[in-house]
């Protein structure tokens, strides 16, 4: 996950401010977890359902307290499986990213179940491509083997990029 999104980072136009959804840094996890560095000279903005290490605001990604259109990028990084309303969270993301602005999702599926502070789902690639549907342009890859991938990644775009070379 963490070297995915370095390689978006170095490969897409991304802008600020990045908001990360689901940031809270587990214990043991601080090291790989934290993602700022990334996203040199950029806001960046933690949020989670929880205060706590890497946690800057306190949301809920069910309805988020964010103008349309706010966020530069939108970062969810192994955070679908908790979220018991994803479709509804997904939609959120969509509505703060700014046009022109990139989504960049993960999720495990051949993982254990671990409370963070609930498991609910588990996805498959075509269940990414769904839940990216509400984006003008999404990518779909996977870590592992492609009946039973590890991890599922997403990178999504939202606005009009027909006629603009968009590296996806």
């Amino acid at each position: 996950m963490r070297a995915f999104v370095e390689l978006m980072a170095q490969q897409l136009p991304l802008k600020g401010p990045v908001y990360e959804f689901g940031s809270y840094q587990v214990a043991g996890q601080e090291q790989f977890a934290d993602l700022r560095g990334m996203f040199p000279g950029l806001e960046y903005v933690g949020c989670d359902l929880r205060p706590g290490p890497g946690v800057d605001a306190v949301m809920d990604l069910r309805c988020l307290p964010l103008a349309d259109g706010v966020a530069g990028t939108v970062l969810c990084l192994d955070t679908l499986e908790h979220v018991e309303y994803v479709r509804d969270a997904m939609r959120e993301m969509h509505r703060v990213l700014d046009p022109g602005g990139f989504c960049i999702v993960s999720s495990v599926m051949n993982f254990p179940i671990h409370d963070h502070p609930s498991d609910f789902w588990r996805f498959t690639p075509h269940g990414f491509e769904s839940l990216l549907g509400v984006f003008n342009l999404a990518r779909v890859c996977f870590v592992g083997k492609a009946d039973f991938p590890h991890t599922v990644l997403g990178v999504a775009a939202k606005g009009d990029w027909f006629g603009n070379e968009v590296p996806l």
